[in-house]
């Protein structure tokens, strides 16, 4: 692979994952952890991603607002925030989780509904603040830098005591025999408790990110209730989801 065919390959997955690890880049191009770390040097200084120690992250990590447009497939994030708004009802407790495709979730809540939103996303509870009908919990702890949501222990602690009504999970990677898995420790133990804390569990995912895989597991499909893509439900894609008894929207 050249290297201009390289880096594309490294800046795709980039925007697809929001972080990518140097490690993982190795075994999947197949080249070694000095080329990786030269392509991550040159796409920095480039401003294309941001080198952080064992690999590189989004540009969208730079930002507390995410910009309202320019955002990686932002039209698809937008058609799945629609759906997903369809299955929030008035005087629920919704929990979320962070990324690009919950703030567009954010943006599409009817000004009408009268529910409470929590969660540790700074940038999600600054676009819920902006609802005139909404109350705002923010889960509280050490904040993470590079994902701009709080971690740690007592974050856990705080949605152990939750009982939600409905989570959305903005989703990293879906697989039909992994389950849902990401790449950010930290931001995994937080998905876990949110998973425990909620009633009814949403996966919030571009078709992209179906059938992919990253390094740590989430949970597997039988913990979640509801798929949401851009794509219809009767897509082939989706099949082997529905088979195994998850809602598709």
């Amino acid at each position: 692979m050249l290297k201009k065919e390289r880096q594309a390959y490294i800046l795709h997955q980039v925007n697809l994952h929001n972080k990518v690890l140097s490690s993982s880049l190795c075994t999947e191009i197949n080249v070694s952890e000095d080329t990786i770390r030269r392509d991550l040097q040159e796409l920095a200084e480039e401003g294309k991603v941001i080198k952080v120690h064992g690999g590189a992250l989004s540009q969208s990590f730079n930002h507390v607002y995410y910009p309202t447009n320019g955002v990686y497939s932002q039209n698809q994030k937008k058609t799945i925030a629609n759906k997903a708004v369809s299955l929030i009802k008035n005087g629920m407790f919704v929990l979320t989780s962070g990324g690009t495709t919950i703030i567009e979730l954010a943006r599409s809540l009817p000004p009408h509904l009268k529910a409470t939103f929590i969660s540790g996303s700074i940038p999600a509870v600054l676009e819920y603040m902006n609802h005139p009908n909404i109350e705002v919990i923010l889960i509280g702890d050490r904040i993470s830098k590079n994902s701009k949501i709080t971690v740690g222990p007592e974050a856990i602690s705080k949605i152990k005591q939750i009982k939600a009504d409905i989570c959305f999970l903005g989703t990293n990677a879906i697989d039909a025999e992994i389950g849902i898995s990401d790449n950010d420790w930290e931001v995994v133990q937080l998905k876990k408790a949110m998973i425990e804390s909620s009633k009814k569990i949403v996966s919030l995912t571009i078709a992209e990110k179906i059938n992919t895989v990253q390094p740590i597991q989430i949970c597997g499909l039988s913990d979640i209730d509801t798929l949401i893509t851009e794509l219809e439900p009767t897509n082939p894609l989706l099949k082997q989801y529905i088979d195994q008894g998850i809602e598709v929207l």
